[in-house]
């Protein structure tokens, strides 16, 4: 079990280190569109060499890359050009706030979902299947940018019980959190729900748990103990990929919601050319990817001991 841990583990050090290799020679590689972006537009070419020689921006392509890297790991990512402070500072708040969005929607989406998914997946055809899966498939069909006009226009504007921003200018907010985590819920929970169901199906059919029914065994317990175990396996990989999506892919959501997360930190940065900044994004994001699939693939040893050590 140990080697299979340091085994994944290393292949997550090995694609954190590819992937700093393509964002260095990506943004990195010249050192005059750094310097532009930094100084701006209207510097010279002497205060951009000024500015390169300060830097270490002169030496060597691979001493500049370790630098970087170094930097980088330490948690020294630059100054960012916008905010005019370390990005650290700006970086580490807005991780948090999506962390807590995050948090909030997988707290209502994940019960959801399995419980919704186990219970169309036990009643293969049934008019609670079809009522499910027909909810499922129209939730997850509207995209973000539509559900969150929708739910705004309803809870906002209509029946006016919820703010229509989630800036928590004056601390945090249940109340301003409801709308982005429904709009979230809404789009998400279908995807896991209907993933859930087609394998709680499949789990269903198969000869042990058949076996299990004819013996006498109380239904509940070949529920819980044997099916869900097994059916949880497919739900368990869509669920640790969602923290990719929730980490940078609610932009829409932050935006439109004027909630000060990651997402939206990367909008800005990429509206304003703040080159540091874009790089911890995508370092972080990456590692948040690579660290998810590892946790995986971990996860995956205790649902199905049988490819434990694969």
């Amino acid at each position: 079990m140990l080697v299979f841990i340091l085994k994944r583990l290393g292949y997550m050090a090995l694609t954190m280190i590819a992937v700093s290799i393509l964002l260095f020679l990506l943004l990195e590689i010249s050192p005059g569109n750094v310097a532009t972006k930094v100084l701006g537009p209207y510097s010279n070419e002497e205060q951009r060499n000024l500015w390169l020689e300060a830097h270490g921006y002169f030496e060597p392509l691979y001493v500049r890359y370790f630098a970087w890297l170094a930097n980088f790991v330490t948690g020294d990512f630059g100054e960012s050009i916008r905010f005019k402070v370390p990005v650290s500072q700006v970086l580490w708040p807005r991780l948090g706030n999506t962390a807590i969005l995050g948090l909030a929607t997988f707290a209502v989406m994940i019960p959801l979902s399995l419980v919704l998914g186990v219970l169309a997946g036990m009643r293969e055809g049934s008019k609670l299947d079809r009522a499910i899966s027909v909810t499922s498939i129209a939730t997850t069909s509207v995209p973000e940018f539509a559900s969150t006009v929708f739910v705004s226009a309803i809870f906002v504007f209509w029946l006016k019980l919820l703010p229509g921003t989630s800036t928590m200018t004056d601390g945090f907010s249940l109340r301003q959190l409801v709308l982005p985590v429904m709009v979230l819920v809404l789009y998400d929970f279908g995807y896991i729900a209907r993933m859930t169901r087609a394998s709680m199906a499949e789990v269903m059919t198969t000869a042990y748990i058949r076996t299990a029914v004819l013996k006498g065994l109380p239904y509940k317990q070949v529920i819980l103990k044997h099916a869900l175990r097994n059916a949880l396996i497919a739900p368990f990989t869509v669920i640790m990929l969602q923290l990719n999506w929730l980490l940078s892919g609610v932009i829409v959501v932050e935006f439109f919601f004027a909630y000060k997360g990651f997402g939206a930190l990367l909008l800005e940065a990429s509206l304003n050319q703040d080159i540091f900044v874009i790089e911890a994004c995508a370092m972080v994001a990456v590692f948040v990817a690579v660290a998810s699939q590892t946790l995986a693939d971990i996860g995956y040893t205790y649902l199905n001991p049988r490819i434990r050590f694969a």
